[in-house]
């Protein structure tokens, strides 16, 4: 992925928000060392013109104890985590405090409709991205990774309500 402006063409990852997100960041870099994980790419900050600064996108083999696979870190750094079997998979997927968004990647339509009924977040994507979300639909987590209503569409207004749609043919 290249780091640097994004309003040039061919650009996948801007600038970090602020500095003291950049500080973050690199904290869980260093927690993702510590904790005995092995970097797989990335972890290097990217300097480009006017002084902005970019994190190249890291990514750790960890393990589930591990603080990059536990905490939300809002940064371009991310866990690797293996499981056995789909049902592992599952299970670490919803061993987490949190709970904005989960995805999947699967030709099986069985584990693709499992997985949605399943993972305890907000968004549940199957073959797409977990970011860049329609803001036509409602935003929002589950766990600790909600506060309050969910953000666009119309269930803003349903503060106290967990919205799940479920279709069953007779």
């Amino acid at each position: 992925m290249k780091v640097g402006d994004p309003l040039e063409q061919g650009v996948d990852i801007g600038p970090v928000a602020s500095q003291a997100q950049l500080d973050t960041d690199l904290s869980y870099i260093r927690a993702g060392h510590e904790d005995g994980g092995e970097l797989l790419a990335g972890g290097e900050r990217v300097e480009w013109k006017m002084g902005a600064t970019s994190l190249a996108p890291t990514l750790f083999a960890a393990k589930p104890s591990d603080r990059v696979a536990r905490e939300e870190i809002f940064g371009p750094v991310a866990a690797l985590l293996r499981a056995d079997d789909y049902e592992h998979a599952l299970a670490l997927a919803n061993d987490t405090e949190f709970g904005l968004c989960a995805g999947i990647c699967t030709t099986s339509l069985k584990y693709a409709t499992h997985f949605k009924r399943h993972a305890q977040a907000g968004m549940v994507m199957v073959n797409l991205p977990t970011a860049g979300v329609d803001p036509h639909v409602p935003f929002g987590g589950r766990k600790a990774s909600s506060y309050g209503p969910r953000e666009q569409g119309r269930y803003a207004v349903e503060f106290y309500t967990t919205v799940k749609t479920a279709y069953t043919a007779a």
